[in-house]
């Protein structure tokens, strides 16, 4: 990604002190293999059924978030993202899900793996443990990192086995909802640290939590092509 992204500066800058690590999450196996539809369907339903108890848990943390909030706009941009999740993003996970013959109830009864209780858990922990810049920054590469795999699939794909996931991620409604945390993560680290935020040496801190969270993703991805 060339020159500025719409997500905002904090994200923008993290993302580039990540270094292959983001590579490695957005360009994983497992989305070049939705890309070209080569990867199994048995693999895409293990790892969707893990993404939905996933998502459970990333809702309980955006929630997190509101009440960790210090202004009405903060708790605004954190509630809607609650609500795009529980409402919408994880409709998507049911509505596969079921074509395939497997209940709601299935979905939320499905045993976590290890890598998604270790991924889930970080992130809660990030807002309990530490301040609401650091529980942000463990939230974030999920939802950017999904945002920028939907615009490249869309634009890339060979095959249209994937399409319905592509195109949800890909959509106007989940870039917007980027572009709505993008701003709330630039103002919060502004509100908080000032414009210089980055010169700060504990900007470092919240880059090594953005980072470790993008590095769970990609085992996120992994977990996946082992169903």
């Amino acid at each position: 990604m060339s020159g500025a992204s719409e997500f905002g500066r904090a994200y923008d800058l993290m993302r580039a002190a990540s270094g292959d690590t983001w590579r490695d999450y957005t360009r994983h196996d497992f989305v070049e293999g939705m890309k070209d539809g080569s990867l199994p369907r048995d693999c895409f339903l293990h790892y969707l059924r893990q993404d939905y108890v996933y998502l459970v848990h990333y809702s309980r943390a955006w929630a997190l978030a509101v009440v960790k909030a210090a202004t009405q706009e903060e708790m605004g941009a954190a509630s809607a993202t609650v609500d795009a999740l529980v409402n919408h993003e994880m409709s998507l996970h049911i509505g596969i899900c079921a074509a395939e013959g497997i209940s709601t109830k299935e979905l939320f009864d499905t045993p976590e793996a290890p890598e998604n209780l270790a991924y889930t858990r970080y992130v809660m922990d990030a807002g309990f443990s530490g301040d609401y810049l650091n529980l942000l920054s463990a939230l974030v590469p999920c939802a950017m990192g999904y945002a920028e795999i939907g615009t490249r699939l869309a634009a890339e794909a060979t095959s249209d086995t994937y399409a319905e996931w592509i195109n949800a991620y890909a959509g106007e409604d989940y870039q917007e909802s980027c572009r709505v945390i993008g701003r709330l993560f630039d103002a919060a680290f502004e509100a908080r640290l000032g414009k210089d935020y980055d010169k700060l040496p504990i900007w470092k801190t919240y880059c090594a939590t953005f980072e470790k969270a993008s590095r769970l993703e990609a085992c996120f991805w992994q977990m996946g092509m082992e169903p």
